[in-house]
């Protein structure tokens, strides 16, 4: 199985993951925006037991709960994955990757509530909420 590397903006975080997710989307969602800052997250979903931190986990700011949360580093704030599903799963924030995965997002979720400025404008499905 590859595996691939992943990092915040500066370095202080690392992560490992392998090749190996389950789907990928496109977030419109308005904390997914907010915590990128852009207009939409493309993450890939993975079992938390595929995922590691390999570098500075006492540098992560974690937002949320044990069980579902939000990891950015502390010192540059990037976001870098959310853990979902009673943390059974990862969903990796798919610009810290630094090695291409294999998988690419097939579709677009929480487009009901899309930053209005921005236009979705590849053919991928639509999703007013999660996927069905």
């Amino acid at each position: 199985m590859k595996r691939l590397s992943g990092k915040c903006f500066c370095g202080t975080v690392e992560y490992a993951v392998d090749d190996a997710f389950v789907y990928a989307a496109n977030c419109h969602c308005s904390n997914c925006r907010r915590t990128t800052g852009s207009a939409f997250k493309p993450f890939a979903g993975i079992p938390r037991e595929k995922f590691a931190i390999t570098k500075g986990a006492g540098g992560l700011l974690i937002y949320g709960d044990a069980e579902n949360h939000d990891a950015h580093c502390g010192v540059c704030g990037s976001l870098l994955y959310s853990l979902v599903r009673e943390a059974a799963w990862v969903h990796v924030a798919m610009g810290t990757l630094t090695d291409a995965p294999s998988i690419r997002p097939t579709h677009h979720i929480f487009v009901g509530s899309k930053a209005p400025w921005y236009e979705i404008t590849d053919d991928l499905p639509q999703y007013q909420g999660h996927k069905p």
